[in-house]
C-alpha cells in the first residue's frame, strides 16, 4: 500500500536523523505528531511530510535544513527513490514527494494478513412481527457491507441473524390477530400485521387491561409446546421469510438465522445463569421496585437501590415473573458466539445457502466459536451492549470482551415532508420526526423500492440494461451507506429518490460508461486486454489526481475494516466516479491521437473500471456495463 510504505520510510529516516543528530531517545520518532498525507493541491506533491516541524524544537535546528537532511535521507532509501520521481523541501519545513506513477503502475502492493479465527457479523434482527422498514434497512446496508468488506481484506466471516420470536413485539401481532377483528387488501402477510400492531397497541390506550393478554402470549411462547406457541411459529416465520427475500432484492444475505426460542428451549440461558451464579453480581433483589427480579450488578457489594438507575430495565435480566429480558438471553448467545457455553444449537437448512436453529437436525455443523463479534445496533442500544460486555469481563472472558465490537449508527427519521406524506402531524415544525411502529408511522422498503423503480424506469436511457428494480434497489442501499454512522438520516422520499449527484445511479452510470468506452477501442482495434504501458505521458491534472486517487483504494480498504466504517468505501467511490467523469470530459480517449496516449489513457479508464468494480462488490452494487 503505497502510502503506508511511504510514512514507514518517513519514519526510518526520522530515526537515523535523529541518530546522525545524537538524539539518545532514537525509538520514540513515533511518538512525534508528525503527519504523512496528500495535499489538497497536486502542484505540492503526492504525498507531503510535517515532520522537520515537529522536529525543529526538539532538535533547536532551523525546520528547511532539517527538511534538507531529511530529504537527502529518504533520497537514499532504496524503495524511495525508486518509486519517487523526485522528493523536494518547500517551506516553511515541509518534504513533499512526487511519485513515479509508471513505476508504481508496474509495482505489487499487497494488502496486510488478515488474522486468523472467525469473524462473526450479527445484523438485520428484525422482530417477526411486522413487515421491515427503512431503518432496519439501513442496519442491514450496514452489517452486509461490513461482511463483505472484511471478507475483501481476508477475513473468515459468519454472518447471523436473530430472530427475536418471544419478544413483546411478536406478542402484540398475536393479540391483534387473537383479540382484534380487522379486514385488510395487503398483499403481504407482514404489511397486514402493519396495520394490526397499530392497531393493537391503540386498542392497548383504549383498554389498559389488554395488556394482561400479551403476558399470557410471552409466557405461552416462552414454555413452548401449546397452541399459542405454535401460532407465534407459524407468524413469525411467515414473516422472516417475507423479510429474507425482500433483503435478497438489496444483495444482503445470512449464513445463519437464530431464533430466540431456540435459546431459552435448549438450555442455553439455564448454562449462562449458572456460570453467572458464580461472580457474585449475579443476584435476585428482594426488596424495592426490582423485588423478585435477577440483576446483573456492576460492582460487588452494589446494593439493589443503586442498582435503580434510569437503564435499570437494561440491567434486570429475569423479571420478577420469571421472563427473562432480551439482555438475558443476549448474554447467553454472546457466550455460545464465543465458543464459552459448552452447548451447541441443532441445524436445519432454511433455504440453501442459508442455515437455521432448529429443535432438531444436525447438531456437529461449524458455526459460532468466533474470535471476534460485531453487532450491528442502533446507537440507543449502547447500555444494553456493554451489559453483555459486562458479563463477559465478569466471568473473566476479557479478551472475548475486548473483541466484541458494537457498531453503532443514527436512526433513521422522517424529513416534515415525508411524514406529512404519511399523514403525521407536523405542526411542531421538527426538523425531523421518528418512524414508529406502534403508530404506524414509517416507510416500508417494498413502497421506496416501488417508488425508486418507477422514477428510474422513466429516466433509464438502456432499456436493455439492468432492470430498474435492481438499479432502484442499488440505488437505495448507496444512499443509506453513504451517510457516516453516527449521522442521524432523515429520510427524505424526494432526496432519496434522485438520480444525480451524489447516488448510487451517479456511480453506475460512471462505471457504465468506463465498460463503454473500452467496448469501442476493442472493437476499433480487437484489443482485449489494456497493459501498463511502457512510459507515461506529461499528466494532464484530471489523469494525475484520477491516478493519486486511485493509489489510495488499498488503504481506504484498510482504514473501513480497522475502524469498522463501510461509508468509507463509499465516500471513496463517489470520489473516483467524479475524478472519472472530469477525466472523461477534459481528455480525449479515443481520440487521444498519439498511439503512446491513447495507450495511456485507455489503461486508465481500464484500471479505474477494475477499482470501481471492486468497490462495487463491497458495497454490494451491481456493475451495470449498459445503463
Amino acid at each position: 500500500m503505497l502510502g503506508q510504505k511511504v510514512r514507514a520510510s518517513v519514519e526510518n529516516g526520522v530515526r537515523e536523523l535523529l541518530r546522525e543528530a545524537g538524539d539518545g531517545s532514537v525509538g520514540s520518532a513515533g511518538e512525534l505528531r508528525l503527519t504523512v498525507e496528500q495535499p489538497g493541491q497536486l502542484r505540492h506533491g503526492d504525498y507531503a511530510t510535517n515532520a522537520p516541524l515537529q522536529l525543529a524544537k526538539r532538535l533547536r535546528l532551523p525546520p528547511m535544513k532539517l527538511a534538507e537532511e531529511l530529504a537527502r535521507l529518504l533520497r537514499l532509501d532504496p524503495w524511495l527513490g525508486r518509486m519517487m520521481a523526485r522528493i523536494e523541501t518547500a517551506p516553511p519545513g515541509f518534504v513533499n514527494f512526487y511519485v513515479d506513477w509508471r513505476e508504481w503502475a508496474g509495482s505489487s502492493f499487497t494488502l496486510p494478513p488478515a488474522p486468523s479465527g472467525k469473524v462473526i457479523i450479527e445484523h438485520t434482527s428484525i422482530n417477526p412481527n411486522k413487515s421491515a422498514h427503512i431503518g432496519h434497512l439501513r442496519n442491514s446496508c450496514i452489517g452486509d457491507t461490513l461482511g463483505r468488506l472484511l471478507k475483501r481484506l481476508g477475513y473468515q466471516v459468519e454472518i447471523h441473524n436473530y430472530i427475536d420470536d418471544l419478544g413483546n413485539q411478536l406478542a402484540d401481532t398475536m393479540v391483534g390477530l387473537l383479540q382484534l377483528p380487522m379486514e385488510g387488501t395487503q398483499q403481504r402477510f407482514g404489511d397486514y400485521c402493519w396495520d394490526l400492531y397499530a392497531a393493537i397497541n391503540r386498542r392497548y390506550q383504549e383498554k389498559p387491561g389488554l395488556t394482561e393478554e400479551r403476558s399470557r402470549v410471552l409466557h405461552a411462547l416462552e414454555e413452548g409446546g401449546n397452541n399459542l406457541a405454535w401460532l407465534g411459529a407459524v407468524t413469525a416465520e411467515r414473516i422472516v421469510k417475507e423479510h429474507l427475500e425482500e433483503m435478497a432484492g438489496f444483495q444482503i444475505g445470512y449464513d445463519l438465522l437464530v431464533w430466540e426460542s431456540n435459546i431459552v428451549r435448549e438450555g442455553f440461558w439455564d448454562a449462562a445463569a449458572q456460570l453467572l451464579e458464580t461472580t457474585g453480581l449475579f443476584v435476585r433483589v428482594e426488596e424495592g421496585m426490582l423485588a423478585g427480579c435477577w440483576i446483573l450488578k456492576q460492582h460487588e457489594g452494589e446494593s439493589a437501590t443503586e442498582a435503580e438507575t434510569e437503564f435499570v430495565a437494561d440491567k434486570v435480566l429475569v423479571r420478577s415473573n420469571g421472563i427473562l429480558t432480551y439482555t438475558a438471553k443476549d448474554i447467553a448467545y454472546h457466550l455460545w458466539k464465543f465458543g464459552l457455553l459448552g452447548r451447541n444449537f441443532r441445524y436445519q437448512h432454511w433455504n440453501a445457502p442459508v442455515w437455521t436453529t432448529a429443535a432438531e437436525g444436525a447438531g456437529d455443523l461449524p458455526f459460532g466459536s468466533g474470535e471476534m463479534v460485531i453487532n450491528v445496533i442502533d446507537q440507543r442500544q449502547e447500555y444494553p451492549q456493554a451489559v453483555v460486555k459486562q458479563a463477559l469481563a465478569a466471568l473473566g472472558f476479557h479478551k472475548q470482551a475486548d473483541n466484541l465490537h458494537h457498531v453503532a449508527y443514527g436512526v433513521v427519521s422522517l424529513s416534515p415532508a415525508s411524514a406529512a406524506e404519511l399523514g403525521v402531524d407536523t405542526s411542531a415544525g421538527k426538523p425531523s420526526y421518528a418512524m414508529s411502529g406502534r403508530q404506524g408511522i414509517g416507510i416500508r422498503n417494498q413502497t421506496l423500492l416501488t417508488r425508486m423503480e418507477e422514477i428510474i424506469r422513466n429516466k433509464q436511457e438502456d432499456q436493455n440494461g439492468v432492470s430498474s428494480k435492481v438499479l432502484a434497489a442499488a440505488a437505495i442501499r448507496y444512499y443509506l451507506l453513504r451517510y457516516s454512522l453516527q449521522t442521524e438520516v432523515v429520510f427524505d422520499l424526494d432526496q432519496a429518490t434522485e438520480v444525480t449527484g451524489n447516488t448510487g445511479i451517479y456511480l453506475m452510470y460512471a462505471y457504465a460508461r468506463s465498460c463503454k468506452v473500452l467496448h469501442k477501442a476493442k472493437e476499433a482495434s480487437g484489443v482485449t486486454a489494456f497493459a501498463v504501458p511502457e512510459s507515461f505521458p506529461l499528466l494532464a491534472e484530471e489523469e494525475h489526481g484520477l491516478l493519486r486517487h486511485l493509489s489510495g483504494w488499498q488503504e481506504t480498504l484498510a482504514a473501513a475494516g480497522a475502524e469498522l466504517a463501510p461509508q468509507l468505501i463509499a465516500h471513496y467511490a463517489h470520489e473516483l466516479a467524479t475524478l472519472f467523469n472530469q477525466f472523461y470530459a477534459r481528455c480525449h480517449i479515443l481520440k487521444a491521437g498519439e498511439e503512446s496516449l491513447l495507450q495511456f489513457r485507455l489503461w486508465l479508464t481500464d484500471r479505474t473500471r477494475q477499482t470501481l468494480g471492486d468497490s462495487f462488490q463491497v458495497l454490494g452494487l451491481p456493475a451495470p456495463e449498459r445503463m
